[in-house]
């Protein structure tokens, strides 16, 4: 998923110039230009106006927009002296960069209400505070999302903040690996400032400006398996056991395995320097935890963590147990008919996977574009459980063609070679809901027809992969009929001189009164 972008933040102090970028090096744009350096909101609310020149078509990006300012008109043409009007509501002091696109090329309009005060608080404060209001917060790393653009996570007993930023040395944003810069760990104290915003529910600071940093007392230096040191720990199936060699600082040593992997991960050695941890062997999927260590001076208690993942099986589940399961490192495989292709995937990796339990994403599996698999092939994909807004997908995934599927008539079905192993897509009209010897059933025997040939159906279940009792009720769930088209997925035999569509897959079907 693509990180979004940042919404630089600026202090009142500092001269607000409307700036300009394109991929390349800054530079300022002849094709728009405005009238002033920056946009001044009064605090007590209101408009304001200015004027540009554009030389080619321009847009606001929506995203650089806050919910706070209204501003229109959010789009033109070419034209001399176009009025721009800025709108807000009464407010202390915020400030904003806005993003307008002319031509090729992106400009900057920087917008400030008011003056832009900053706040001592506590995380707790943070969360219940206004959005754009700025804050100085000292709080404890707890975790690191993204070392890059410098994403992370603050907790200082009273509440936890998500920091989405942070400015390098130089006050830059980007991809400037700002974490190492500042040398930034778990455990760290960290004073920083920054505004606030909420995103999805998550309450952030954007773009920190870092103030201090008091290092953790305690650090793990390195890790080791046996006798070789590791960068990751990763153990196998099997189980086995992960040395952290520490350096610490403090009042002794004290280690937090989470509730949830003290089944399976115990603590096997404790020296001052060193713990030993050994993982029992492992029979479902992939399984991970994040390993506490703490220690203690002048009443403060100092942090550090790393993580113990162990290989596991593959676990071979229903679309139906893979959406139920939790996000995970756990790795599942599912077989299924691809029903569609994710139409939001530019790169063309993603698609839509069906068997009779459910409907599952796909999300960029790895051998599927050049693949040559289709729409209505049946895949085998293999990968983890994963999210987007709450939305389950399978992500860290793989695609491989278990059966491609030709598409035919009813007529040139008719003509085929018996064969269990090559499977056809058929689409007809339900000409009756009767098996071979005119009895009701629920297992979706039934003949189609295209008007001129008739083809038996010998079984018609819900979906791909469906045994059992699973097998039953299509036509009865699904309120099928006698005048419904219905599509078909499965092999042709003949039985009795009878040529029959078997054990079959429904792929879809129409309502004739829809």
């Amino acid at each position: 998923m693509k990180l979004r972008y940042f919404i630089p933040i600026f202090a009142a102090v500092i001269t607000l110039l409307t700036g300009c970028k394109t991929d390349e090096d800054p530079i300022y744009l002849d094709n728009f230009k405005a009238s002033t350096s920056y946009v001044a909101l009064d605090k007590n609310g209101g408009s304001t106006r200015i004027t540009v020149d554009a030389t080619d078509s321009w847009a606001f990006d929506e995203a650089s927009i806050p919910s706070w300012l209204t501003v229109s008109p959010m789009s033109g043409g070419a034209g001399q002296a176009i009025t721009l009007t800025f709108t807000a509501e009464a407010y202390a002091g915020r400030t904003a960069t806005l993003k307008v696109k002319c031509g090729n090329s992106t400009q900057e309009i920087n917008v400030i209400q008011g003056l832009s005060e900053i706040s001592n608080a506590t995380c707790a404060q943070v969360i219940a505070g206004p959005d754009a209001k700025t804050y100085r917060v000292t709080g404890t790393v707890t975790g690191i999302a993204n070392t890059t653009y410098g994403n992370w996570y603050m907790n200082d007993g009273t509440g936890e903040l998500y920091i989405y930023g942070t400015l390098d040395k130089s006050g830059r944003d980007g991809q400037n690996n700002s974490i190492a810069a500042w040398g930034i760990e778990v455990g760290d104290e960290v004073t920083v400032e920054g505004p606030k915003t909420t995103y999805n529910g998550t309450v952030e600071l954007v773009n920190v400006t870092v103030v201090k940093i008091s290092k953790s007392l305690i650090k793990v230096d390195s890790l080791t398996i046996g006798d070789e040191t590791v960068t990751a720990a990763t153990l196998p199936l099997e189980g086995g056991e992960v040395t952290a060699h520490i350096s610490c600082k403090g009042d002794g040593i004290n280690v937090d395995i989470p509730q949830d992997a003290k089944d399976w991960l115990v603590i096997s050695g404790l020296t001052s320097s060193t713990v030993t941890f050994r993982a029992l062997p492992n029979l479902a999927g992939d399984r991970s935890t994040t390993v506490t260590l703490k220690t203690y001076n002048g009443g403060r208690e100092y942090t550090s963590q790393f993580s113990i993942a162990q290989a596991g099986a593959i676990l071979d589940v229903t679309v139906a147990e893979f959406l139920a399961a939790e996000v995970g490192e756990t790795t599942y495989r599912m077989n299924g008919v691809i029903t569609a292709l994710y139409e939001n995937d530019k790169q063309g990796k993603s698609f839509y996977i069906k068997d009779f339990s459910g409907e599952a994403l796909v999300y960029r599996a790895e051998g599927f574009l050049d693949s040559g698999i289709k729409v209505g092939d049946v895949v085998t994909v293999l990968g983890k459980r994963g999210a987007y807004k709450d939305s389950p997908q399978m992500v860290d995934c793989s695609c491989e063609l278990l059966h491609a599927v030709t598409p035919v008539t009813i007529a040139e079905f008719l003509t085929m070679p018996d064969d269990k192993n090559v499977f056809y897509m058929v689409t007809g009209t339900i000409s009756s809901l009767l098996d071979d010897k005119g009895a009701e059933n629920d297992y979706g025997n039934m003949f189609i027809t295209d008007g001129t040939n008739e083809l038996y159906v010998y079984g018609c279940y819900p979906g791909w992969g469906a045994t059992g009792d699973n097998r039953k009720f299509l036509v009865a769930d699904n309120g099928l009929e006698v005048g419904d088209e219905i599509t078909m997925i499965g092999y042709k035999d003949t039985y009795n001189g009878t040529v029959e569509l078997c054990k079959t897959a429904c792929f879809s079907f129409k309502k004739a009164n829809q």
